[in-house]
């Protein structure tokens, strides 16, 4: 996400409208609130609390609304986590497997079809009420245990 210094944002908010903008993606996490550059050319400045999920978006105009959890185990590798919003909803994603690479307002997902218009998710700890993980998937533990067995009557050369 660092290759360019502007990316479209959806923000979802809990009790207003939605916005759409551009972020910095190095910066836009301030101590108390989101930095949120309008298409008009305003600043805004956004309390966590009001926000329930900034999208990183292809397009603005995109209307389908994605699939928020996984119908099958996902093949990404990462934390596969299932979220639990203040106001109910439910929303699955994928955190990496690293825990320095997680931010201290929130966490960072990709979202179960990442190739849709929501790229990436950005959820505030403020908006979840529960976070849950439901399986790790490419574990590097389990990368060393996978030998191949061989038959009891088969010789070995070395």
């Amino acid at each position: 996400m660092a290759s360019s210094t502007a990316k479209k944002v959806i923000v979802r908010r809990f009790d207003r409208e939605n916005l759409t903008g551009f972020v910095n993606p190095l910066s836009y996490l301030q101590p108390a609130s989101l930095e949120l550059l309008r298409p008009d050319g305003t600043l805004a400045l956004l309390p966590y609390e009001e926000i329930k999920s900034v999208c990183f978006v292809s397009d603005f105009d995109a209307e389908a609304e994605p699939r928020r959890v996984f119908l099958t185990r996902p093949k990404l590798e990462g934390l596969w986590v299932r979220m639990f919003f203040r106001d109910g909803e439910v929303m699955d994603g994928i955190l990496p497997n690293n825990l320095l690479s997680w931010e201290i307002a929130g966490f960072t997902v990709t979202p179960p079809e990442p190739d849709s218009n929501n790229q990436r998710v950005f959820i505030p700890r403020s908006a979840l009420r529960n976070i849950q993980v439901l399986g790790v998937v490419g574990s590097p533990l389990r990368a060393g245990r996978r030998k191949a067995k061989t038959a009891p009557d088969q010789g070995t050369l070395f």
